[in-house]
């Protein structure tokens, strides 16, 4: 053909074994970033409903101070054991009672994340499950500022059933301010070093605070 060209297409397909290399670089790939990506969701659910009770707890107490027309839990009347049940079901929607023990509402053991079995935390009080799932305790301790000390499980007892998973340990101060419980004499809410010195049971819940309801550890 006169003035004109000729244009030449050629292709090129993937071979077998290009495509198995391919497949097993996205496996390898695959396998070492889809666990990791698991487990930050699951932290991440652990914390939305770690937080997601605090909240409430935190409303609780300053609802009980208002109701009471007190300048503090001690003069709303939080001076024993049952005020410290009462605090929970007053306003909390409970959907059971475990009267005097941990289970069924808790787990049976729970561990640290090293795997050491815990067995610091009273069992003979109420605990109870509450609307969301998470199953919650409350014992009174008038010490210093404290008033409460709270044990809750985000999921019940569901597992895993570790600390600074979804167990966890949290104080309620005088004041309503809830904050975790470090080896100073402290008001809340406490500096990052305070809540960097609490002691093992406790510390998780700090860590939490101090990262800005991050769970990095």
């Amino acid at each position: 053909m006169s003035g004109g060209g000729r244009f030449l297409a050629s292709s090129h397909a993937f071979t077998l074994a290009e495509v198995l290399v391919t497949l097993g670089i996205i496996g390898v790939v695959s396998a070492m970033t889809v666990p990791s990506l698991m487990q930050n969701h699951q932290k991440k659910t652990y914390v939305t409903q770690l937080h997601k009770v605090y909240n409430e707890a935190q409303q609780m107490a300053l609802q009980y101070m208002t109701d009471s027309n007190a300048l503090n839990l001690s003069e709303a009347g939080i001076n024993s054991q049952s005020k410290a049940n009462e605090f929970i079901t007053k306003y909390f929607r409970i959907v059971q009672t475990c009267e005097n023990q941990l289970t069924p509402c808790f787990a049976d053991e729970y561990k640290y994340l090293n795997g050491a079995v815990i067995s610091s935390y009273t069992k003979n009080i109420n605990s109870y499950v509450i609307a969301s799932g998470t199953s919650i305790r409350a014992y009174y301790k008038k010490e210093n500022e404290k008033v409460l000390q709270i044990m809750l499980d985000t999921n019940g007892s569901k597992g895993p059933n570790i600390l600074g998973r979804d167990l966890f340990f949290i104080a309620v101060y005088n004041s309503g301010i809830i904050d975790t419980i470090s080896s100073d004499i402290a008001t809340p809410p406490l500096t990052k070093q305070q809540r960097d010195s609490a002691a093992s049971d406790w510390k998780p819940f700090g860590d939490i605070l101090n990262d800005n309801w991050e769970m990095t550890y």
